[in-house]
């Protein structure tokens, strides 16, 4: 542990009011304790600048490295990490060309899964549910991927078809009841993460329609308790243990052994088809 300052690393998230977070947390800590480090956990709901002084902090605590999730971040973050000549990783997203070494999966892979699903069964009436896009770019990604994919189908959606909620069930719930209390209803809901789905789900119920034979739902994460969902809620699976694990193994490997060099691992997604899904019929 020669050069080791304080055997901390900083992570930095968006929120801890995110079920998909909470795996990452565990899978990241279990990783770095495993070679000595322990970790310290700090929020900048999703602001930029936030991020920046939250970096900044944590830094004056003289941590060995730092965590950051996603890819987008301020110039004066990257500045001061490369000031500061700091182990540093993003998480939960991956590209080719990032500033930072990276551990994550392609999110715009995920919205263009869940589109194509929902095309291949034949549903062109499609709505979408995602979280603001401002300061997330897993969700941009996400939302840009599947409206791609859309657009290629030639699938035209309504402004009032692709509102924006907060991250919670409650949110997710009150969108889509506006939605679906329009005459003309969409025969699919894609949405930005399980939690919105879930929320749709619900909403649906309230409104006396079936999942899926009135109304197809995707989300995007298979978080916790989305397989246990009744019906089951189909996904985009994100291995969220896997990339707080590699991530933890990769930050604490280079801080041991003092290297900078860019390393970028791409994790496998897959689509979990389950039962909020169904092809249209016909006669629909």
């Amino acid at each position: 542990m020669h050069g080791i300052r304080s055997a901390t690393i900083g992570l930095v998230l968006p929120t801890i009011d995110n079920a998909i977070f909470a795996e990452v947390i565990q899978a990241f800590s279990d990783s770095v304790d495993a070679h000595g480090f322990t970790i310290l956990v700090a929020t900048h709901n999703y602001s930029l600048e936030r991020e920046y002084a939250v970096l900044r902090k944590l830094l004056e605590h003289r941590v060995d490295g730092v965590a950051l999730i996603g890819l987008e971040h301020s110039d004066e973050t990257y500045g001061l990490i490369a000031h500061q000549n700091i182990a540093a990783i993003s998480i939960w997203n991956y590209d080719a060309q990032t500033r930072l070494s990276c551990v994550g999966a392609d999110n715009k892979e995920a919205g263009q899964l869940a589109a194509r699903h929902l095309l291949s069964l034949g549903h062109r009436d499609i709505a979408m549910l995602f979280p603001p896009l401002q300061g997330n770019d897993r969700a941009r990604a996400r939302y840009d991927g599947a409206l791609f994919e859309l657009q290629k189908g030639e699938v035209q959606i309504p402004g009032h078809w692709a509102p924006e909620a907060r991250y919670s069930i409650a949110d997710g719930k009150e969108a889509a009841e506006n939605i679906l209390k329009s005459d003309h209803r969409p025969t699919a809901l894609l949405c930005g993460n399980d939690i919105l789905a879930a929320g749709a789900v619900h909403a649906a119920r309230k409104l006396g329609l079936n999942v899926p034979r009135d109304l197809s739902v995707i989300g995007i994460g298979d978080f916790k308790g989305s397989k246990e969902m009744e019906p089951a809620l189909t996904t985009i699976s994100f291995p969220a243990r896997d990339i707080g694990r590699m991530a933890g193994d990769q930050i604490a490997s280079s801080i041991v052994n003092d290297t900078r060099e860019i390393t970028r691992i791409k994790c496998k997604i897959s689509l979990e088809v389950r039962g909020t899904c169904k092809r249209l019929s016909a006669a629909t």
